[in-house]
């Protein structure tokens, strides 16, 4: 689950607004809209659990970043957005987020081909909770002691998933499971990074233009592992790794949208519903029965995020409330 980051109007959200017209407050349309992003979202990670075997993970990022842009650029277009989408001072930022994304979804597919669909999806809810740990020491954010119990609490929930698996008598080193388990973990890892990026580059830049380049960017990085062999997939495979790549797009023009209409204290906890929908893929797809430990693990994890969200969520009040409370001066 990426980060929330604080956009130019105030608001907190995963991205600051698309370029348009300002939307009024509708929770219930942004809540309408944050599920049905989860749902594209584990839409595109199924798609390629179910057709990138045996694909090369740079490859999987190629599909899944060039075709995101379909979607991305129609939207772009139809909102007249799409010339300046690509006006940038910073052009070395998004270079370096592609970069960071490019890696983080090439370890994050590759865990994904290996792992149990619940196990995956729990470990990647390590990344919120690595950020908070990243923003404090790369952006000098202020943590207070509450939001550093819930990370400390959600990071033991992933070793209750984990640890079970890299036991030296698992069978989980037998079939791979482990080797996927440290891939999780990296990508979980990066993409914390990747949020820390971004709330950089959101200060300066439209959401569009973060969005434009970021698929440009990584479709062309992930290219090159060309270089180092691709396959050619067979013509389902392809349908599947197509399929994801449109999804991904536009899975993030509906999460951009959702945070239009309500702030992220109302909408982010909905983000773990995709734990619900991957148990139940994994069962009813892959015949992958989710284990207790993974069921315990996920729940610790949950509870620690919707925890960070909620304070977060006081915390905004608290300061609204002293605002209006301090007389002003000058």
């Amino acid at each position: 689950m990426p980060v929330p980051a604080k956009g130019r109007g105030g608001q907190r959200g995963r991205m600051p607004q698309v370029p348009g017209d300002a939307a009024s407050p509708n929770p219930m349309l942004g809540i309408m809209l944050k599920c049905i992003s989860v749902v594209v979202f584990v839409g595109m990670q199924t798609s390629i659990k179910a057709g990138a075997e045996g694909i090369p993970a740079g490859e999987i990022v190629f599909f899944r970043s060039f075709f995101a842009l379909v979607p991305v650029v129609i939207y772009l277009a139809w909102l007249g957005d799409l010339r300046t989408a690509l006006t940038t001072t910073h052009l070395g930022g998004h270079v370096w987020r592609g970069v960071i994304g490019v890696t983080s979804m090439g370890f994050g597919f590759f865990a994904l081909t290996r792992l149990p669909y619940p196990e995956w999806i729990t470990i990647t809810y390590g990344a919120p909770l690595l950020t908070v740990v990243f923003a404090a020491i790369f952006l000098k954010e202020v943590v207070w002691l509450y939001r550093w119990s819930a990370v400390l609490v959600g990071l033991i929930g992933i070793m209750v998933v984990t640890l079970p698996k890299l036991s030296l008598g698992s069978d989980g080193l037998a079939d791979g499971e482990a080797i996927g388990i440290a891939a999780a973990m990296v990508s979980a890892t990066v993409a914390a990074i990747a949020m820390i990026q971004i709330r950089r580059l959101v200060h300066t830049e439209k959401t569009a233009t973060i969005v434009i380049y970021f698929s440009l960017t990584s479709s062309a990085l992930a290219a090159l592992s060309i270089f180092f062999g691709w396959v050619v997939p067979t013509w389902e495979q392809a349908g599947f790794l197509i399929l994801a790549g449109l999804c991904g797009g536009v899975g993030q023009l509906l999460l951009t949208a959702c945070y239009r209409y309500a702030d992220t204290s109302t909408i982010a906890p909905f983000e773990y519903t995709s734990l619900i929908l991957a148990i139940i893929i994994g069962y009813v797809i892959f015949d992958e029965a989710a284990s207790g430990t993974t069921i315990l693990g996920g729940a610790i994890v949950v509870s620690a995020g919707i925890f960070i969200i909620w304070r977060e969520h006081r915390l905004g009040l608290e300061r609204s409330r002293a605002r209006r409370v301090t007389p002003p001066t000058g």
